[in-house]
């Protein structure tokens, strides 16, 4: 009784052990009842790291232009243009209460100046450079997916990025 307890608080504080073990497949084969491993290839992923990030990372985009895409993602998000999957949950505004003015800009506020942010910058960009800044930028496609959905050849999504990226540097008036 003693020893089920004991494995079992093992199992709790390292749960690995459980994520390691292999389910049997269709067709392996079993000695003594366990199945035989076949080596298992892994790769490790960072999920919160963003298409232009890895650029970056990779030493394919400069600190200028990596500055500048980061600086319309922002604009982006603090936007809220994203298509939303829920409501609002924030409070109503109490009945009654004094309203002071605030010393920045409220939240709807802040929102309307980045949508007017995103939009000159984009503007600026112009229709042929905004296409894959706002794909590999904004929606977050890998430069190989940006390439394909708008039926360019391979390999010319991040020359055309990088373009776009100084570009936006020039509207940021990002030092160079």
């Amino acid at each position: 009784m003693s020893q089920d307890i004991t494995r079992k608080d093992k199992i709790r504080s390292d749960p690995r052990l459980l994520a390691e073990r292999a389910l049997p497949q269709d067709g392996e084969e079993r000695d003594g009842g366990e199945p035989k491993r076949r080596r298992a290839r892994s790769v490790t992923v960072n999920l919160s790291e963003s298409p232009l990030g890895w650029l970056h990372a990779r030493g394919h985009l400069s600190d200028r232009q990596y500055d500048a895409g980061e600086k319309l993602r922002a604009d982006w998000e603090r936007a809220h243009l994203a298509p939303r999957i829920t409501m609002r949950w924030d409070a109503a505004p109490v009945a009654g209460a004094k309203r002071r003015t605030p010393a920045v800009l409220n939240e709807t506020e802040a929102q309307l100046a980045a949508k007017q942010r995103f939009t000159n910058a984009i503007d600026h960009l112009g229709s042929d450079l905004s296409d894959i800044a706002w794909r590999i930028i904004c929606g977050g496609e890998g430069t190989p997916v940006a390439e394909k959905n708008l039926g360019w050849p391979a390999r010319s999504g991040k020359l055309v990025l990088k373009i776009a990226l100084d570009r936006l540097a020039d509207f940021y008036r990002l030092p160079g």
